[in-house]
């Protein structure tokens, strides 16, 4: 069987064909107009070659398929667009929130406190907190016993040893995780503040533009705080 013409269906089939009333441009072919030309033509079919089963389910699968993709790309931009409404409702307060983020460096803000964490995958028997100026000089050194796997947080007043206020600024961050007597380098995390945020083409590639790091990834947030 011939695939169905929407344009001279109607007039090959001695048909008058409806007169749209919707905004539907008039080569489109709706359900109800498929349903009709389907009707009809099982009625003028020629008796001696009727029309297969097959064929008709065939064409009925085909026109449903399309519909259905068409009905779930409406879903989709449907769905498309809450997601972009709701991830930017959620960006919007994000700004001035602290987020902790994987970094090696901190801002030291003037007589504030840095914080942070490092990350344990297993326990530890001890871990080595250290944090050193921008010419690499340690500054603080703060070491913890006997931990737990997940994340051990610490905070460094801005002190030194002498009990001196040290000037605001970037330093290095760096953690040594033991395991009896062998030590391994562990992942450190800083909190910082969310100065703005970035929506990317789409809603999507959400950036946060946070204090002392520049530009990062929404992915990369560990904790909102």
């Amino acid at each position: 069987m011939n695939d169905i013409d929407s344009k001279n269906i109607y007039t090959q089939l001695g048909l008058n064909q409806p007169v749209k009333t919707d905004a539907k441009a008039n080569d489109e072919l709706g359900q109800a107009e498929f349903l009709e030309l389907m009707t009809a033509q099982l009625r003028f079919q020629d008796p001696l070659q009727p029309m297969e089963n097959g064929d008709f389910l065939g064409q009925m699968a085909q026109f449903g398929t399309v519909n259905g993709i068409n009905d779930l790309n409406t879903a989709f931009n449907t769905m498309s667009s809450s997601f972009q409404s709701n991830q930017a409702l959620q960006a919007s307060t994000l700004v001035g929130r602290r987020v902790l983020v994987p970094s090696t460096s901190a801002l030291l803000n003037d007589g504030e406190s840095l914080n942070g964490s490092v990350e344990l995958e297993q326990s530890a028997s001890k871990v080595v907190i250290t944090v050193k100026n921008g010419a690499g000089q340690l500054v603080h050194r703060q070491e913890s016993g006997v931990q737990q796997a997940g994340l051990l947080d610490f905070e460094w007043n801005g002190l030194d040893a002498d009990g001196n206020r040290l000037p605001g600024g970037q330093y290095q961050i760096g953690a040594e995780v033991y395991r009896g007597a062998e030590a391994t380098a562990g992942s450190t995390f800083t909190v910082v503040d969310v100065e703005s945020v970035t929506l990317g083409a789409g809603g999507q590639d959400l950036t946060l533009s946070v204090s002392g790091l520049g530009e990062i990834d929404m992915s990369q947030v560990r904790k909102i705080l």
